[in-house]
């Protein structure tokens, strides 16, 4: 097996390899048909998405003894030695501006130049990192660049082509390359790992794009890493999740149900997990704050995965289809929004576990709150039917006690305890009680119609026993 890197020993040697750039690709491979190709070029882009790569196969176009091309031959000299392990070309010169980007570099360059190819067509220039070079160095290659000789080529690669002077930009052809889509990468992973021959498990390359994001290099550098590390199984999802730090689908869906539910001991239980299993709450809440995303996703449009909204296994859509299921569109949208909130709260937060646990706090009680959002929230449970009273005793999502809820340790409150009762508290508002004790839940204090709405309520089925 080759000690290569990933991504270079998959780098694309033509055009036609080169993924998710086409508005780059095919007209540069129309140029090259019809012979009209430019003396300098400006590719510019984030990083790990094709510039210096595609600089590379422009040079090995133009210099194809069959050529000008669009498709090298493969075969000539010039083809062989740029090629993927070739050994290079004396007539295409890369340098890196980030260490040769002064005046003394330029005019070394300048005076070079001007002398003709060894044995290629053009002597061509790939300097990556153009925005490195200083003022003074692009001036002093404005003349060369703006009047070359015939046989020239400029080739400038950057990630901030703003910082690229206007006088040498102008004289340039610009081609801007843009992040790879997901689909894109994840079937081209996909195929790299068919080529090595590992097993990946299900979920693991949306993990991947996901983390590489939209950059080939970054997904190529982080897929080279799990199958480094790959056993008799091939790269588990488990693994991947570990390795890349990414929360477990698990305990997003035990906290997502906890929401749901207004399952207060189940939200910090969770929380005390993620930070005694050593997770970061900050990835924690990034990780919350996607889950939210395609909830919200998929309340508004049901098929988002077929559709290729939503990235990720079958078995994980049809848990986010049955999770949006449960929430209101509402309760969703305030909740992603404090997610949100929390998530810029915790840069540079001395106390990350305070925040997270703050955050599920604010989750689970909109009754809390009198904003718009709250209140939407609030409707979206009415319509529903939530069960506000819960399982258990105590006050559930969405319940504010009023004023006289803690009137005494001893007697509780005469206006919501039931006849006969000696216990220290009452029961909370039954299910079935009606709008009218859902509203008298929801804001805390007993409206005009709630008693007689309390009056036409079901029984319990079984006594409630005194505290002794």
């Amino acid at each position: 097996m080759s000690s290569l890197a990933l991504y270079r020993r998959y780098r694309p040697e033509s055009f036609a390899e080169v993924i998710g750039q086409e508005h780059v690709t095919d007209p540069l491979q129309q140029a090259l048909r019809n012979n009209r190709v430019n003396h300098a070029y400006l590719f510019s882009g984030p990083r790990g998405c094709g510039k210096t790569t595609s600089a590379r196969i422009l040079a090995r176009c133009l210099n194809c003894e069959q050529g000008p091309t669009p498709t090298p031959c493969g075969e000539c000299q010039s083809c062989r030695d740029l090629a993927r392990n070739g050994p290079g070309s004396i007539d295409v010169i890369e340098i890196d501006a980030a260490s040769h980007g002064g005046v003394d570099d330029a005019r070394d360059l300048r005076e070079k130049a001007f002398f003709g190819p060894a044995g290629s067509r053009y002597k061509i220039y790939i300097i990556d990192e153009a925005h490195m070079v200083t003022s003074a160095g692009f001036n002093a290659l404005l003349k060369v660049v703006e009047e070359p000789p015939e046989h020239l080529k400029f080739i400038f690669a950057t990630t901030e082509p703003e910082k690229v002077i206007g006088t040498i930009r102008s004289r340039t052809h610009h081609y801007p390359f843009r992040l790879v889509p997901p689909g894109t990468l994840r079937e081209y992973l996909g195929e790299v790992c068919g080529h090595e021959g590992i097993p990946v498990e299900d979920g693991v390359l949306p993990l991947v794009v996901r983390a590489g994001a939209g950059s080939v290099r970054d997904s190529m550098s982080v897929m080279d890493q799990l199958l480094a590390a790959a056993g008799a199984d091939g790269v588990t999802y488990a693994m991947a999740t570990a390795l890349l730090g990414y929360t477990e689908a698990s305990l997003l869906d035990s906290v997502v149900e906890a929401f749901a539910a207004g399952d207060g001991a189940a939200a910090f239980e969770i929380v005390d997990r993620v930070i005694e299993g050593g997770n970061d709450p900050r990835r924690f809440v990034a990780d919350l704050l996607e889950r939210l995303r395609d909830l919200v996703i998929l309340a508004a449009v049901p098929d988002a995965a077929e559709k290729g909204l939503i990235d990720a296994p079958a078995d994980v859509v049809e848990r986010m289809q049955a999770q949006a299921g449960v929430f209101g569109a509402a309760e969703l949208s305030r909740a992603a929004d404090l997610v949100n909130d929390g998530l810029t709260e915790m840069r540079g937060a001395t106390s990350p576990r305070l925040q997270l646990e703050l955050i599920c706090a604010r989750v689970m009680l909109p009754a809390a709150y009198g904003d718009e959002r709250s209140v939407m929230a609030r409707l979206d449970r009415l319509e529903r039917g939530v069960n506000f009273a819960g399982a258990g005793a105590g006050p559930a999502m969405g319940y504010v006690p009023g004023p006289d809820a803690h009137a005494g340790a001893q007697g509780g409150s005469a206006a919501s305890a039931p006849p006969g009762s000696s216990g220290p508290s009452a029961p909370p508002v039954p299910p079935g009680g009606g709008p009218a004790a859902a509203r008298a839940a929801v804001r805390g204090a007993p409206g005009p119609d709630s008693a007689p709405a309390a009056a036409s309520a079901p029984a319990p089925a079984a006594p409630v026993e005194p505290v002794r």
